[in-house]
């Protein structure tokens, strides 16, 4: 297949902080009177905060203020961020560590393409920052995922075509990303994108780098 680079989304994948999210969104659901579930959570995986938190709105047919929108989303991320300080290299997911140091030794490039306006501070407080040649997050794109621009982003800054990419998602959002961009999509621990996927693991310890190169 002669891969040449990797693509990895952040929660999910590379670490688990779908509870820090959810305990956010769950507290400013409750802020708004609006009842809020993991099976509602689950709906928000892969979506930027501004998309997520409109779905919420949607949710209780509430309607608010840009003024009152944007106090809403601060809140949301203090939450979030006061819940990830404590996040170390010990919260890193099985076979994290281990891919990155083989790509590293076989000088495949990586990089992290997430909606996650917050995926730089949590790559440095895991200890992997510096596997990474580039980081595409929230603040880089237009359009969030199921549109591609993420991960065509993260292509361009890694000067590669996206045949020579490997995708790894855990959110069906992230897959049709991923798809729509051309890129061979490695589904990650949600077998609820096991079909959808072009290959699919339950975690990084499964998956063999040689394979592809």
């Amino acid at each position: 297949m002669n891969i040449k680079g990797l693509l990895f989304d952040l929660d999910g994948v590379l670490v688990n902080t779908e509870h820090n999210h959810f305990i956010a969104w769950k507290r400013t659901a409750d802020k708004l009177g609006v009842s809020f579930s993991e099976k509602d959570n689950e709906l928000l995986k892969g979506v930027s905060r501004v998309d997520s938190l409109k779905a919420i709105l949607k949710l209780g047919n509430i309607q608010v203020s840009e003024q009152e929108f944007d106090s809403l989303l601060n809140f949301k991320n203090e939450i979030y961020l006061d819940s990830i300080t404590a996040l170390s290299p010990a919260d890193l997911l099985p076979g994290v560590s281990d891919l990155l140091i083989k790509a590293k030794e076989m000088n495949i490039l990586c990089g992290v393409g997430s909606s996650s306006k917050n995926a730089k501070p949590i790559l440095k407080l895991l200890g992997i920052d510096g596997f990474f040649k580039i980081v595409v997050d929230g603040f880089g794109v237009k359009d969030p995922k199921p549109h591609p621009e993420v991960f065509l982003n993260g292509a361009a800054a890694l000067g590669l075509q996206p045949s020579s990419i490997l995708v790894f998602e855990d959110a069906a959002s992230g897959i049709q990303a991923a798809k729509a961009g051309e890129f061979t999509a490695i589904g990650v621990g949600n077998p609820h994108v096991k079909d959808a996927a072009d290959i699919y693991i339950d975690d990084l310890t499964e998956f063999n780098l040689e394979k592809y190169v």
